[in-house]
């Protein structure tokens, strides 16, 4: 959310910012908070909404609803089930949004190839030697000018139902996120969607010539695709299909997704995609026309005109004109898969036609070479990037017991000038489970995790839908391997199905241990429209103990913004209690004896004497301290 633009809009704000936290704010927070009034784009409608950190909450479309159990691996939709549009309903939303969240990002929305046959409504079945998985990848987009036909009632009136899901999203005072997939298409792309006048993505390449800069695609002259082989693996678990006979027809063969430049790529290369050309030659020189370097300091109106002078490649104007399809529709914003293996100048381009379309748009990109973090948001008008290398990296290796604090603290810091555009999370569709036995084996390590992504600095915070009960990710679905939630096959989701309970969306099915989980997430998102969450400035905070364990396990930080403070520790350790003194930042000016409350787990009150609080945090807990001048 891009909307924080001074002061004066927090001043509006008081400090009872929700029921949940203001009984246990420091006495005399008595006034109730102001709400602002905020417009929805596209087909979005009026909501009274607080000023609040950005929250994605991240879902898998296809998972969200599906209450079949069976969980067969390579099951097919009929064995496994489904969910669907209709899945997320007022309720469900509603629940979403007791989250803190302000931004859904629906995943695998867009038209994928996949193994399921939906021929009697038109769409071409695909073949399974270039799909992985049953129900395919989401990244592996086939039409960009329509939606997953699994995920709709009825598939011919699919982008209706998406729609309405849009629509419903909107009056749930949420708004709507999709990927695009700039980098490459499903090697089988074909839109029978598409606008008229519309040109698919190859249509009008010269392919007599590995490279054109206005061609689409790479080619491999001469040769036809081969399929690749491998005797670990083989397409629907090696069930009998068809289409599943180790060919596909591709002549002359593209290049790989992920780069290969051969007819028959590896079976680890990205084989059931084809790279998308932006006008970079083979050997990796640019074919248009460079941004100058102190666009990094210009804005977004500077960037759009400057593109507005120059004649670019063919790509470029397929995706901008894809951008402006879906935010017609009423999509709010994008993320964007693999960002950094198309060049900075087009997200300058693509990013600032949307911005000058919907300033509001919300921009999230998928980069992990840290050499190119400032570029992408800087010189790319990136909104918000993964802070994965570094900050998420490191927490992980703390909730897992091999890390240390500073490590943390330290990732954060490298970020510093440029973190409240790093987005953090603990888990997505990529990443291992928390609660999975390869990552931490105990969702409850995510409790101390989640405080320090959430609070540490002013960047969103992300949820994976199945993280706030403690989803294990340890279905054997079919392609790949279980402690991610798989995104390639039919599969049900069981902690996240007890939380859903048949539809109801009460938690009503959830053990007493993930009911717990899940109440300990609602109340510290809760805490997403304070101030000094929303916009203070971080500040260090020495732990002073003779236990070198207690120094390595636990992580504390200050913020302050205005004349609200905030003091966050953290014991990672997993099985030992540490007792500890916080030395407060030495500008920090107290009265003798001030009492503080803790807002997340109701620690005993405290008294800050000299400048220090004494603490005792058991296993994997907590506390946040708000202190108000």
């Amino acid at each position: 959310m891009r909307n924080l633009k001074s002061k004066a809009v927090f001043n509006k704000l008081r400090y009872s910012a929700l029921s949940a936290a203001c009984s246990v704010l420091i006495l005399g927070c008595t006034e109730p908070q102001q709400n602002a009034q905020t417009s929805q784009q596209g087909k979005s409608t009026s909501t009274q909404a607080t000023v609040s950190k950005p929250v994605v909450y991240q879902v898998f479309t296809r998972l969200f609803g599906n209450q079949q159990t069976a969980n067969v691996p390579w099951g097919k939709v009929e064995q496994n089930g489904v969910g669907k549009f209709a899945d997320f309903t007022p309720k469900a939303l509603q629940e979403i949004k007791a989250l803190g969240t302000t931004h859904i990002w629906y995943t695998g929305v867009l038209h994928h190839a996949l193994v399921t046959d939906h021929s009697k409504f038109g769409i071409a079945a695909d073949d399974p030697d270039v799909v992985k998985g049953r129900a395919g990848s989401p990244y592996a987009v086939k039409d960009y000018y329509n939606v997953n036909p699994d995920l709709a009632i009825d598939p011919s009136q699919r982008l209706a139902e998406f729609d309405a899901l849009i629509e419903r999203t909107h009056q749930a005072g949420m708004k709507v996120i999709i990927d695009i997939v700039p980098n490459h298409v499903a090697r089988n792309y074909q839109s029978m969607s598409a606008p008229e006048g519309v040109k698919d993505f190859g249509e009008n390449d010269d392919t007599s010539k590995t490279y054109a800069r206005d061609n689409n695609f790479y080619y491999v002259v001469g040769e036809d695709f081969k399929v690749p082989s491998s005797l670990d693996y083989q397409p629907l678990g090696d069930e009998t299909h068809p289409k599943s006979d180790g060919k596909f027809k591709e002549s002359p063969a593209k290049w790989t997704g992920n780069g290969a430049r051969t007819a028959q790529p590896d079976i680890n290369d990205w084989y059931e995609t084809v790279k998308v050309n932006y006008g970079v030659k083979p050997d990796g020189s640019y074919d248009f026309v460079r941004l100058p370097k102190d666009y990094a300091q210009r804005d977004i109106q500077a960037h759009y005109e400057f593109w507005q002078q120059h004649d670019l490649p063919d790509s470029w104007y397929k995706f901008r004109d894809i951008a402006y399809y879906w935010l017609n529709r009423g999509v709010d914003g994008f993320r964007y898969d693999m960002a950094e293996m198309v060049p900075v100048e087009f997200w300058s381009f693509l990013n600032a036609s949307i911005k000058m379309k919907n300033p509001e748009a919300f921009i999230l990109a998928e980069v992990y070479n840290p050499a190119l973090y400032r570029d992408y948001i800087q010189q790319g008008k990136m909104d918000y990037l993964y802070d994965k290398v570094g900050f998420y990296d490191s927490l992980k290796a703390l909730m897992q017991q091999t890390g240390h604090a500073q490590d943390v603290l330290a990732a954060h810091q490298s970020v510093q000038d440029i973190s409240k555009h790093m987005l953090h999370f603990l888990e997505n569709h990529d990443e291992q489970r928390i609660a999975s036995a390869e990552f931490a084996g105990d969702a409850r390590m995510g409790k101390p995790a989640m405080v320090v992504s959430h609070l540490i600095s002013k960047a969103p915070t992300m949820l994976y839908f199945g993280q706030t009960v403690g989803e294990e990710g340890s279905q054997d679905a079919g392609f790949g391997k279980p402690s991610r939630t798989s995104i390639f096959d039919y599969i049900g989701v069981p902690a996240h199905q007890a939380w859903m309970n048949g539809g109801k969306f009460d938690g009503g099915q959830l053990t007493q241990g993930q009911q717990a989980l899940r109440a300990y997430y609602v109340k510290l998102m809760s805490l997403s429209t304070l101030p000094v969450v929303v916009a203070g400035n971080l500040l260090p905070v020495e732990v002073n103990s003779e236990d070198t364990n207690a120094r390595q396990r636990v992580l504390a930080f200050a913020r302050h913004y205005a004349t609200q403070k905030m003091v966050v520790a953290s014991n990672f350790d997993a099985n030992k209690s540490h007792t500890f003194s916080l030395k407060l930042p030495s500008d920090w000016q107290h009265n003798a004896d001030t009492v503080v409350r803790d807002l997340l787990e109701d620690h005993p009150v405290k008294k800050i004497k000299d400048g220090q609080i004494m603490i005792t945090l058991a296993p994997r807990a907590s506390v946040v301290y708000l202190l108000e001048d």
